[in-house]
């Protein structure tokens, strides 16, 4: 009788989160013909799951797993679907989850920069730390995250294995020219434009990197090229952050930096390409996906010089020191301003991104399931 797997895929909307979900789910069926498959779902995702194969089944659950409630009613849910082995994508993990389980884990932002400091809060990361403790393995997306599982949580090495993620395939499809600039016609926004596409909390340094802007603005206020350079910000509600705003106002911006909040998957991909640079400046990572995914459409990447980045993007992008604000107008400018360099980062940084496969991904993942259940 094969075995039976349960994902719970309930981030699927999600960013991120959701690529990783996609795309492994994915790869599992195009590799893994025989385990039988069940992906927990919110309803609203599941017309997105079907079609994967006959082995593949979905299971509709109506809570996220944010919902307090789900501590102990979602591990009664999985109960009834009788697994033997439940794969949680990201350390959320109900307080009551039955064993054996996976657990992915994408970063430590959570102990790392904690979002509250509230009992709430503290209730977050003990629930943290005890999804990843009471894990029969951890999938950690870099080396880099391993070694922050280990140290923060002591979790023994022989339970975690690093396993990559990769850019969704579709960011190295070539183009619609035409649909790419009707799209950037109803956002309003033409090149050239400096691009940040991520959530803007604290460790991601969005303030930094605004200011870093303001720096190359007044630098390039008459240039021919740039003298209308502008940096698009994509990701979630600025009116969580104030920080942001403060720094745009502060550096006397306000006219050439834009706020899109999430956009779909097709549009992303279409800033992505427009982009005449990625800046991703972030103080604290898991990994380093979004410059992956700029890499893949062939935009030259400004990234932080922090391991889990370094080991992402390797030297195909210009490295940086995220807390000194004139490095990373250093690391801008530099970019910016020399084409060879920005031809030669387009170059490499496909390259780069090429070197990670989601069928790898697959291929590793179902290795810890066999581990497990054999």
């Amino acid at each position: 009788m094969p075995r039976h797997i349960v994902i719970d895929v309930r981030r699927l909307g999600d960013f991120g989160i959701g690529t990783y979900i996609r795309n492994l789910v994915q790869a599992l069926a195009r590799l893994d013909k025989e385990t039988r498959y069940t992906l927990v779902t919110l309803p609203k995702h599941a017309e997105e799951l079907a079609g994967l194969g006959s082995n593949f089944h979905t299971a509709e659950y109506p809570r996220p797993d944010t919902d307090v409630i789900q501590n102990a009613a979602f591990p009664f849910f999985l109960r009834r679907l009788n697994p033997d082995l439940v794969h949680i994508p990201l350390n959320s993990v109900a307080y009551w989850m039955q064993r054996p389980y996976v657990v992915t884990i994408h970063d430590m932002s959570s102990l790392l920069y904690p979002a509250r400091s509230d009992v709430r809060g503290a209730m977050h990361q003990e629930r943290y730390r005890r999804g990843a403790a009471r894990a029969e393995r951890i999938i950690a997306v870099s080396h880099s995250t391993r070694r922050d599982i280990e140290s923060f949580m002591r979790i023994p090495n022989e339970r975690i294995r690093t396993i990559y993620s990769a850019p969704d395939p579709s960011f190295a499809l070539d183009p619609d020219t035409g649909q790419d600039q009707k799209i950037l016609q109803r956002y309003s926004i033409q090149p050239p434009f400096i691009l940040y596409a991520g959530t803007i909390r604290p460790q991601k340094n969005v303030p930094r990197l605004v200011e870093a802007f303001a720096v190359i603005r007044s630098e390039l206020e008459n240039h021919p090229l740039f003298g209308q350079l502008r940096l698009v910000i994509i990701g979630d509600e600025l009116s969580r952050y104030p920080a942001v705003r403060r720094a745009v106002v502060a550096t006397r911006v306000e006219p050439f930096v834009r706020f899109l909040g999430f956009v779909p998957l097709d549009t992303l991909k279409v800033f992505y390409r427009a982009a005449t640079l990625f800046a991703f400046p972030s103080l604290h990572e898991g990994f380093g996906l979004a410059p992956l995914e700029a890499m893949a459409c062939g935009t030259p990447v400004v990234a932080s010089d922090i391991p889990a980045l370094v080991e992402a993007v390797g030297d195909a992008a210009e490295l940086v020191t995220p807390d000194n604000l004139f490095d990373v107008a250093r690391g801008l400018r530099s970019v910016l301003l020399n084409e060879d360099r920005r031809q030669e980062l387009s170059q490499t940084g496909r390259t780069r991104a090429q070197r990670f496969d989601w069928d790898d991904t697959a291929r590793s993942v179902l290795d810890v399931y066999r581990e497990i259940t054999s």
